[in-house]
């Protein structure tokens, strides 16, 4: 693989880094939070878990307009600004309606990042290596993760009662790096074709990843399939109906999953397991590693396997899992065996809808709406994501919740929904390994290649 590509599409990718560490930092905020500001589960749900959710669904509805106008390269460097903006104004909050606020900036990075990272990684790589490379977006995501669980874990104790704003502030230190790093990558060679009209730029961007004479070749495929004075067309015109319903259903799944309620909340559901405050905090760094690894096997296996076999293996792990912790749960077996069958969890996840969902959706839709179909798909994503968050404190607070003294009906629920994502996957899911991002518009419309 060419090692400018490599490098330019991780420094996108590194904007999931962030991602995943503004997503799971709360989760070592979240019981200092509720103590400090003694604030109801409603309120809790609402602001202080799920605000920056929200705003990750207006920046995932929305990231369209801006990756569409300015284009994805100008997008990413202000989403490292808000990051920033984010980190430092929570940890520096005086009342939940100002962290709530700030907390809500940051989910709009979080939101645009999901859109504007894939659809630029799948634009300036080649069929042969987009899986792998899209993936680099998760595998970062991931990797923050697990910062996130291994910051929060150092950085307690060194504040005392204000442990929870170092844990928050320290990201603006990424944040500030990866916007200078963003300034050096090129733009996206089919953004400049279809937006700009700059044949010129695009060549020299589709030069970095193949010959001479491929990427004049790329230039006409791209051309051909996206003429000059073509109108726009709308994502709802009636042209796109199978991209808009494979993009809702993975990403619905991927909610319907139960991954953001474990990742949120895993040291709360840990110590309902047995373990003491800080051995969650520590098991949780245990959940991230497992994570990053399986990130890695489904990176590694993406355009080997392809996209709808890891989604097939996943789907089975998430059923057997889910299960399991819900047994576990329900017969109040070991919390090591709970752990375990949660970590069997994250481990399906990342190898399958984790390692896939980024990938799929920004390959599906064609060059002329990919970035608002990618807001579709996003979008729906971080709204079940946002909804899941916002309820979770109505059945896990340990006063008021439905399930306040075994929460196992919760994860057999996730198991069912599984059941569905693998009749999915089995008989509507397409595979996109492979192919040419211009000849997968022509499959998925209907219409002959024109490669």
């Amino acid at each position: 693989m060419n090692s400018k590509l490599f490098r330019i599409s991780l420094t996108a990718a590194l904007s999931g880094f962030l991602f995943g560490f503004d997503t799971v930092v709360i989760s070592g905020a979240n019981l200092p939070i509720k103590e400090l500001w003694d604030t109801s589960p409603w309120f809790h749900g609402t602001f202080i878990m799920s605000m920056a959710l929200w705003g990750t669904v207006i920046g995932s509805l929305f990231g369209g307009i801006p990756c569409d106008r300015f284009g994805r390269k100008k997008t990413l460097f202000w989403i490292g600004i808000l990051y920033a903006v984010s980190a430092l104004g929570s940890g520096l909050a005086t009342d939940p309606y100002m962290f709530s606020f700030f907390r809500f900036i940051g989910g709009l990075g979080v939101g645009a990042s999901s859109v504007a990272a894939p659809i630029y990684i799948s634009e300036i790589s080649s069929p042969e290596n987009r899986g792998k490379l899209g993936a680099l977006y998760q595998f970062n995501l991931v990797l923050g993760i697990l910062i996130a669980f291994i910051s929060n874990y150092l950085l307690q104790g060194i504040g005392g009662d204000n442990d929870w704003r170092w844990m928050l502030g320290v990201e603006a230190i990424p944040a500030i790096l990866y916007t200078i790093m963003v300034i050096s990558i090129p733009n996206s060679p089919r953004w400049l074709v279809l937006n700009k009209g700059d044949d010129e730029g695009a060549l020299n961007t589709l030069k970095l990843i193949y010959t001479d004479e491929e990427a004049h070749n790329k230039l006409d495929d791209i051309k051909a399939h996206n003429p000059a004075g073509q109108a726009k067309e709308s994502l709802f015109s009636g042209n796109y109906k199978t991209p808009l319903i494979l993009a809702f259903l993975i990403a619905f799944f991927n909610q319907l999953s139960g991954i953001n309620f474990v990742l949120y909340y895993a040291p709360e559901i840990l110590e309902r397991a047995g373990l003491a405050a800080q051995e969650s905090l520590f098991s949780s760094i245990s959940i991230g590693i497992v994570n990053l690894i399986f990130t890695f096997v489904g990176v590694w296996l993406i355009d080997r396997l392809g996209r709808k076999q890891l989604m097939k293996i996943g789907s089975i792990g998430y059923i057997i899992s889910l299960g399991m912790v819900g047994w576990c749960f329900y017969t109040g077996a070991s919390s090591v065996l709970l752990l375990t069958f949660i970590c069997v969890f994250i481990a399906s996840h990342a190898i399958g809808q984790g390692a896939v969902i980024w990938v799929f959706i920004s390959e599906i839709f064609p060059n002329k709406i990919r970035a608002f179909g990618q807001s579709w798909g996003t979008g729906t994503h971080w709204i079940f994501a946002a909804i899941i968050t916002l309820i979770t404190p109505i059945f896990l607070d340990s006063e008021k919740g439905i399930f306040k003294d075994n929460p196992w009906p919760i994860f057999i629920f996730f198991a069912g929904m599984m059941v569905l994502q693998l009749l999915f996957v089995l008989f509507m899911m397409p595979e996109t390994k492979g192919i040419s991002l211009e000849e997968l518009s022509d499959r998925l419309s209907g219409k002959k290649s024109k490669s």
